[in-house]
């Protein structure tokens, strides 16, 4: 068996266990992809190389005792970095968090190391994680392996980078407006973000609690759907600290289980126009699930232009006004995008009990209306977002080419708490990818990772970012 910068978890997990190449030889070069890439790339935070390789090196004594091995053994993975790892900075891209540093693991980061991976470093986010591009006074901006003058996305942009560009074989990010799917459709690899509760988001900043609970998650991403599905078995579970985490058992699907499954092509007026390149990579996925006995046929939603409404009610003016107070004084330690986001969100009225009391409401409703036209239809495909990966500098905040113009398709999802999944489907005439969304009903997260592996099947095996930025 053949050791790649791109070999899969799961090649990883099978050669390590025929005894193919070591945990160390493993580390070992995914170290030395990290020296080669990291300067153009700047895709981490912490990279802790020396207990890397002590890992490593544990591993392998494991492996020649012939101790039981975990799913994960020996496998290098990244967080992101404001996903709490003992010892490690969890600044999530800000000089006001620069010296926090936690003293014990999230549960997620627990559950992947009693698998048995190795954790090498955690990755680069914008400030407070509130941005579609990954960069801040920090750190600095992370680039795209595909075209290092394009953005990795954001927020969980430094993660996508390191994942495709073979630094390491996956990890976990988070979302409360697409941060998983949109940096893992402009980077060319497979994100999850799922219900929330499947996977305990404590040990998150900021804390998904509250209201909040329904719009952050933390999930998986990885060069292949069954990598992803994976790492997704060995996080997911209830934890007391997540309010919303439910012990929702396990499910796999057959072919057969999926032969005749109804999925709509997602269409709606508020979701805006996608390029046509990128309106062809969902018709290319549909065609992909006709032709394994899908009914695939368009689905119009209605309700979506009031789940944005409310999505933005909380995303924006609920998290921005409980930033202002908590920030107020240090505006001179905070990055533009940041002050552009609180600059957009500042209406001049604080928001009113009455109002998110109201919004709350509304919220379970719209989502209940929603889940009713979907009784027949169980998966949709649409966009991630209208765009490719965009240059540096041009995300932001502003009307009609900004974020809330351009990224819908992924935001409604926060708001109704659905599980959604990117897969690389095609590319731009500029040769960026684009990935297709595949969107489900709550806590059918492994339906919605069934037809996307159906998808990637039929696409042909993943191919790597072209450009040599090693």
């Amino acid at each position: 068996m053949h050791l790649s910068s791109y070999s899969t978890i799961q090649e990883i997990s099978q050669g390590i266990r025929s005894k193919a190449f070591s945990p160390i030889e493993i580390v070992d070069a995914h170290l030395q992809r990290i020296a080669s890439c990291e300067p153009k790339l700047n895709a981490f935070v912490q990279l802790d190389q020396h207990e890397a390789r002590l890992q490593a090196a544990a591993a392998q004594s494991s492996v020649l005792r012939g101790d039981p091995l975990g799913p994960l053994h020996g496998v290098p993975l990244t967080v992101k970095s404001c996903i709490d790892v003992t010892a490690w900075p969890c600044p999530a891209g800000s000089l006001l968090r620069k010296d926090y540093v936690p003293h014990e693991d999230a549960p997620l980061v627990s559950r992947l190391k009693a698998a048995g991976a190795i954790l090498l470093g955690n990755t680069n986010t914008p400030e407070f994680l509130m941005a579609y591009e990954t960069n801040n006074l920090l750190n600095g901006k992370t680039s795209n392996p595909w075209n290092l003058s394009y953005s990795a996305g954001g927020s969980s942009g430094g993660e996508a980078a390191a994942i495709a560009a073979g630094c390491s074989a996956g990890g976990v990010g988070s979302d409360g407006g697409g941060s998983i799917r949109v940096p893992a459709h402009f980077c060319g690899i497979c994100g999850l973000k799922p219900t929330p509760g499947r996977i305990p988001s404590t040990g998150h900043f900021p804390p998904g609690t509250g209201a909040f609970s329904w719009i952050g998650v933390v999930g998986p991403m990885a060069r292949t759907i069954a990598d992803v599905r994976l790492l997704f078995e060995v996080m997911a579970g209830p934890d007391p600290g997540d309010a919303l985490s439910a012990p929702v058992p396990p499910r796999r699907y057959s072919e057969s289980d999926l032969r005749g499954l109804r999925v709509g092509i997602l269409e709606s007026d508020a979701l805006g126009v996608a390029t046509p390149e990128t309106r062809a990579a969902v018709a290319r996925a549909a065609k992909f699930l006709a032709e394994k006995g899908f009914v695939v046929e368009p689905f119009h939603l209605n309700g979506l232009d009031r789940a944005l409404e409310l999505w933005w009610f909380f995303f924006g003016q609920v998290i921005s006004h409980l930033l202002r107070h908590s920030l107020a004084g240090h505006e001179d330690h905070l990055s533009p995008m940041l002050l552009e986001y609180l600059s957009r969100t500042t209406s001049g009225n604080s928001v009113t009990l009455d109002q998110f009391m109201k919004a709350c409401a509304d919220r379970d409703l719209l989502r209940a209306e929603i889940l009713r036209q979907l009784q027949g239809v169980p998966i949709l495909l649409s966009p991630v977002s209208s765009n490719p990966a965009f240059r540096h500098g041009e995300g932001n905040y502003a009307p009609r080419t900004g974020y809330l113009d351009t990224m819908p398709f992924s935001q409604w999802l926060n708001l109704t708490g659905f599980p959604g999944a990117s897969v690389p489907v095609g590319h731009s005439n500029e040769g960026l990818p684009i990935g297709v969304q595949v969107i489900g009903r709550p806590f059918e997260d492994e339906l919605v990772l069934s037809v996307a592996e159906a998808i990637e099947a039929a696409r042909g095996p993943w191919q790597p970012p072209p450009m040599e930025i090693a």
